[in-house]
């Protein structure tokens, strides 16, 4: 199973690879950590964009999990191959951009869908099994009270 994460919401500022996540995007990291662990899913590896954004939320969304983080430079937000880069690795879970992201979900799946900041897809042998909202994902992890 390959899971896509595009990184939460980013506090604006310059340079661009160094811009944290907000307090809302960290909530939203740690709902789809939660949700991916209320869910039970198995995750084998975690391979996230170096830029901070990503890097905070997968470490964030991976804890719960007990995955460790790998930093991935072909994340960083270009085009990539997906099937070279997580050949051989079991279930994945990739933390990245836009629209690098939902251009990967779209040669997966043939899906015309754009990831929201947050949002989570999960795909398996070439069909979108599911794509949720930060919303959604808070909503599973039961704390969309705090989050919405």
């Amino acid at each position: 199973m390959l899971w896509l994460l595009r990184h939460a919401e980013a506090a604006d500022g310059m340079p661009d690879d160094d811009r944290p996540l907000t307090e809302r995007g960290a909530l939203h990291a740690e709902a789809a950590g939660q949700a991916l662990a209320r869910l039970a899913v198995s995750i084998d590896v975690c391979l996230s964009s170096p830029k901070l954004r990503a890097m905070q939320t997968a470490q964030l969304a991976c804890e719960p999990l007990g995955v460790p983080v790998i930093a991935e430079p072909a994340l960083a937000g270009e085009p990539f191959d997906v099937r070279e880069l997580t050949a051989g690795l079991g279930d994945v879970l990739l933390v990245g951009h836009d629209p690098s992201f939902s251009m990967t979900l779209h040669d997966l799946t043939g899906a015309q869908a754009r990831m929201r900041k947050g949002g989570l897809a999960g795909v398996s042998k070439g069909e979108l099994v599911v794509l949720l909202r930060p919303a959604e994902l808070a909503a599973i992890a039961g704390v969309e009270a705090k989050v919405a």
